[in-house]
């Protein structure tokens, strides 16, 4: 006997009224009206918009350089030397 893989799925409780972290089943029903989506595409929808500005876009780097890394930098590129670029819309 074969089993079929079930879709992740998630139960979702709505709040009686909306609050700071809740949301009524009504609320979601007139952005769906408004946004002309089904009401899981407006769950969707938000959370995608959470996920991009709650979670780093990238992964966190090493952190900051040692000073071997910096001195191994200036010896590949020698300090002290000015240049400048001058330019002109004009």
């Amino acid at each position: 006997m074969t089993t079929a893989a079930k879709p992740d799925q998630l139960l979702f409780r709505f709040r009686p009224a909306d609050s700071s972290n809740g949301i009524s089943r009504a609320t979601v029903a007139r952005l769906a009206e408004q946004l002309g989506f089904t009401e899981t595409q407006v769950m969707h929808y938000a959370l995608r918009k959470l996920a991009s500005e709650v979670l780093p876009a990238y992964e966190a780097d090493d952190g900051e350089l040692t000073p071997g890394q910096l001195t191994a930098i200036k010896q590949a590129e020698p300090q002290g030397r000015v240049k400048s670029v001058a330019s002109s819309l004009f």
